[in-house]
């Protein structure tokens, strides 16, 4: 066992996203929390639990209904000094906030020749599959990682959503941490120290000689669970985590393809205009373009908005079995 592994307990992605925050708000005063229920409530999905009673009111902030106002006031605090992580309900609910996301906390520093910055984290519930139907459920990454001055994460295990969570609060500029709701529920080992990750490195979660599968947030396990049901029948399948969607750490995904010459890109979010568009075009831009033995296949959410049927919710996003069949058919075929 490694020093590393010894450190490590189990918690669910909740417990590791309250631990992260817990640790740095002992290590540093200036970090606190804002928004809607984050008080006694425990947050909507349960994620700040008892925070209010171990670090006070003045530090777990619950806030009037109101994401525009949440994030306005996360972007001054940002800029008199204090370190503030925004929790927004559901990721959908960012669109009452665009204009302080878009337009103040990730151009501020810019527009002020470097004067300034905006040490802001906005954490927010994303995607599919609790029935909560279609303005609770999208994924929308790709509206934030096309915004030049923000950073996006998007974590797939326990201990990432603490490390990640962990670099986002340090960094000095503006982060969007993304963070799949059916995962908070998921269990995995998390380091015990307060070791941030590095921002802009991916994970290989999976080493395979056949093709390549790119996937992002709950799509990381369900391309795992598929690569493995894929080697029953004999078939090999990488799978490389980006983790952090902007900046983007291309080269593991280069190198993996070059390896393979199949590229899979799995996301829940609907294809059109999509974050594996990006990809697809790293890849075509790259070295890997020259040892493709197949057309880049790309795996996405349908173009609708999410059902509030269960049956039908499923459908609209890429399952497991659905990995399988896409992978196994790009073999096939090339």
């Amino acid at each position: 066992m490694t020093a590393v592994a010894e450190q490590t307990r189990t918690l669910t992605y909740a417990e590791a996203v309250r631990e992260a925050l817990a640790q740095a708000m002992t290590a540093d005063e200036r970090v606190f929390l804002l928004g809607e229920d984050v008080g006694t409530y425990g947050g909507a999905f349960g994620v700040t639990g008892d925070l209010v009673h171990r670090f006070g009111e003045e530090r777990i902030r619950d806030t009037p209904i109101s994401e525009l106002g949440i994030v306005g006031a996360a972007v001054g605090a940002a800029l008199a000094g204090m370190r503030p992580v925004v929790e927004i309900q559901f990721s959908d609910f960012t669109a009452q906030a665009m204009d302080q996301i878009v337009n103040q906390a990730a151009k501020i520093h810019f527009m002020l020749g470097g004067a300034a910055t905006v040490p802001m984290v906005l954490r927010a519930p994303t995607g599919s599959g609790t029935g909560a139907a279609a303005q609770h459920s999208q994924s929308l990454e790709a509206w934030f990682a096309h915004v030049p001055g923000l950073k996006v994460v998007m974590p797939a295990t326990p201990a990432d959503a603490k490390t990640l969570l962990l670099a986002a609060i340090e960094d000095p500029n503006p982060v969007i941490v993304l963070e799949h709701k059916l995962l908070y529920k998921q269990s995995g080992p998390v380091p015990e120290a307060a070791t941030p990750a590095r921002l802009g490195e991916a994970a290989v979660r999976r080493t395979g000689a056949d093709l390549t599968i790119v996937a992002t947030g709950v799509m990381v396990s369900r391309a795992l669970e598929a690569a493995e049901q894929l080697a029953t029948d004999g078939v090999e399948a990488s799978v490389i985590d980006p983790r952090t969607l902007k900046p983007l750490d291309a080269q593991p995904i280069v190198d993996d393809v070059i390896r393979t010459g199949r590229a899979l890109l799995v996301q829940e979010a609907p294809k059109t205009a999509g974050f594996m568009a990006e990809i697809a075009a790293t890849i075509g831009e790259s070295p890997a373009f020259g040892h493709l033995r197949a057309p880049i296949a790309r795996l996405c959410g349908l173009d609708v908005p999410i059902p509030y049927a269960p049956q039908l919710e499923r459908a609209a996003v890429p399952q497991a079995g659905d990995i399988v069949r896409a992978a196994a058919d790009l073999v096939r075929r090339w």
